[in-house]
């Protein structure tokens, strides 16, 4: 199962780039930046790379499915008109290894070996209070994002695993007033932009923002999978707490369940992600993340059991565009459903094993521009 945050903005500084020469008669030239400020167009984007070691391999995580390898994790660049009221639209583009799965989920096939994927790319229409968007966006799902620069650990939470991406298709919001939003939609169902089935999902949501310092959503998808041929329910709530301004707490429920077909047995699963986030000055913060997944019939992982995992994320911001972030994690199961492979010196014959756990550690540079 493949996701993406309901968080609404990416984290971007502009575009800065060089004046060009003098127009004809001396005036000075406009930069790209002026030009795109000019014109209401907003430019951001963002740089990530890692480097992952694991005692397994990785299973069950959403991106870093690779290890003891650099990689390129995306860049993205995000280029939107959105006006407060009339039209707008928005493009979102991002490539690198995670591009490749979410190109994957998109299409429905088991992987793909496309790096450059369009994340976002949607017309929207705003009148009062009214927002009409109509294209490919974000799932409303989850605490977390596709882009790093939404996150505040390196690697996904398993909760991630287990919700969509994007969804295709129109989305309506009515703003009542500067604390509530409802959120209703309709769309091909999880991560897929396009599907010849005729089978569509129903997206509802609610945003409450009663003060600054507290938060609440809770959103569900309803609706046949085009491709197990039934009905797929998801309810995921996400509650945020700032105690002050540099702690914060961060809760994620989730409820799902796919009926069974003749393609799929289905299953039910739950699970609960607790974050609590703290500024330790202006230069380090650290993220403690827990949370466990009860995949009872198997659905998401392809084995009946209980999946737990424990991550903690040092953050170092030595400028203000960039932070450097180092995490360890500990995933482990009441089955021994973690994949390890290793080459026997004897015969040179690869061998896949099985254990109840797994570690990983994690080095991730990010530049946000």
């Amino acid at each position: 199962m493949l996701k993406i945050t309901h968080k609404r903005a990416l984290l971007g500084i502009g575009l800065a780039i060089a004046p060009a020469s003098a127009w004809a008669g001396g005036s000075p030239a406009l930069t790209l930046a002026q030009l795109l400020s000019n014109s209401g167009i907003t430019a951001s984007g963002y740089v990530a790379a890692s480097y992952y070691h694991s005692s397994g391999g990785n299973t069950y995580h959403e991106f870093d499915t690779g290890h003891d390898a650099f990689q390129l994790d995306q860049a993205g660049l995000t280029l939107a008109y959105q006006p407060t009221q009339g039209f707008g639209a928005l493009v979102d583009v991002v490539g690198g290894t995670d591009a490749e799965i979410l190109n994957a989920a998109q299409s429905a096939t088991a992987s793909s070996n496309n790096p450059v994927a369009l994340l976002q790319d949607y017309l929207q229409y705003v009148h009062g209070k009214w927002t009409v968007q109509a294209g490919t966006f974000a799932t409303l799902a989850g605490a977390e994002e596709f882009a790093p620069t939404g996150d505040t650990n390196i690697t996904r939470s398993l909760l991630y695993y287990a919700e969509p991406i994007t969804h295709t298709g129109v989305r309506v919001t009515y703003a009542l007033d500067s604390m509530l939003s409802l959120i209703v939609g309709v769309n091909n169902g999880w991560n897929y932009t396009s599907f010849s089935s005729n089978s569509k999902t129903l997206e509802l949501g609610i945003d409450l923002t009663p003060s600054q310092s507290f938060s609440l959503s809770a959103q569900s998808y309803i609706g046949n999978d085009p491709v197990d041929l039934t009905q797929r329910t998801l309810v995921d709530t996400v509650a945020t707490y700032n105690a002050t301004a540099a702690l914060s707490f961060v809760l994620n429920y989730d409820w799902g369940r796919q009926d069974p077909s003749a393609v799929t047995a289905g299953g039910e699963w739950s699970g609960v992600a607790a974050y609590v986030n703290y500024r330790l000055d202006s230069l380090w913060r650290v993220s403690v993340r827990g949370e466990a997944l009860d995949d009872r019939n198997g659905f998401i992982s392809g084995t009946p059991q209980t999946l737990k995992e424990g991550t903690v994320t040092l953050g170092y911001d030595p400028a203000r565009d960039f932070e450097l972030r180092i995490e360890g994690r500990y995933d482990w199961s009441n089955r021994r459903s973690f994949t390890y492979t290793h080459t026997l010196a004897s015969t040179g014959a690869s061998v896949t094993q099985y254990a109840s756990h797994q570690t990983e550690v994690a080095l991730q540079g990010v530049y946000s521009f």
